[in-house]
């Protein structure tokens, strides 16, 4: 009888630590996974040496069976505090209607963030978008998309601290991005005429057909405020009509 027992608790405890691994594992994981329905990752370059950063993208987020969405994050990697905010909370979100993959370039060298500026940010910033020229752009121009929004920040530079805007004016992509300020509460559409990045990624996309538009938030506001504004703007997409 007590080998009966105690065998049962070896038993029920090779079970639980089995458990335990999984559940740890995939914590530590969460994008290597198998499952054809869920999130994949998935490199698209690795060269660092040679490009000074990588690529990778984080496929099938929400209803993989559904229209094709994409974010890119990273381009201007000084504003990385805004991509964050999306990585975090864009994977996790739960009914989502489309399919979502997220676009991340890592540059490598000669960067930085809003509050900790290096001597000059110029070779960053050109490095991530090239990148997003060399990679990003043909993936998603070839990739069955009905939608791209680039994530940006700002350093309060603009008279909006967040907001959404198209560099191609009276296009499909400055339409998307009107509807989802005229469905949130605390985006706006503010048109700066400017953008340096444009020629690199959501221009391109526009003219090939690909509705693009921006998304900008003022980095030096609350993370709370900024987790805000990015839930409605994850919302706001997921309820527009493509």
């Amino acid at each position: 009888m007590f080998k009966k027992r105690h065998l049962l608790i070896l038993l029920i405890a090779i079970i639980i630590s089995g458990y335990a691994f999984v559940s740890i594992y995939q914590m530590a994981n969460p994008y290597e996974t198998n499952n054809s329905s869920g999130p994949t990752h998935e490199i698209i370059a690795n060269n660092s040496a040679k490009d000074l950063g990588t690529v990778e993208v984080i496929k099938n987020i929400g209803n993989p069976n559904s229209k094709k969405i994409a974010y890119v994050v990273g381009v201007h990697p000084l504003e990385n505090d805004t991509h964050k905010t999306l990585l975090k909370l864009l994977p996790t979100s739960s009914n989502l209607k489309y399919c979502y993959d997220i676009y991340v370039i890592n540059v490598t060298e000669d960067f930085s963030s809003y509050g900790e500026l290096l001597p000059d940010d110029n070779p960053g910033r050109d490095t991530g978008q090239n990148l997003a020229y060399k990679y990003v752009y043909p993936k998603i121009a070839n990739g069955s998309y009905e939608l791209a929004i680039d994530i940006h920040a700002h350093g309060g530079a603009y008279p909006l601290d967040t907001f959404v805007f198209s560099p191609v004016d009276g296009g499909s992509g400055e339409s998307y991005g009107r509807n989802v300020s005229q469905n949130t509460e605390n985006i706006s559409y503010y048109n700066p005429y400017q953008t340096t990045s444009g020629p690199y990624l959501t221009i391109p996309l526009n003219e090939h057909g690909i509705p693009s538009f921006y998304f900008e938030e003022n980095s030096f506001i609350s993370q709370g405020i900024k987790d805000k504004h990015m839930l409605e703007l994850i919302n706001a997409i997921d309820n527009l009509k493509l």
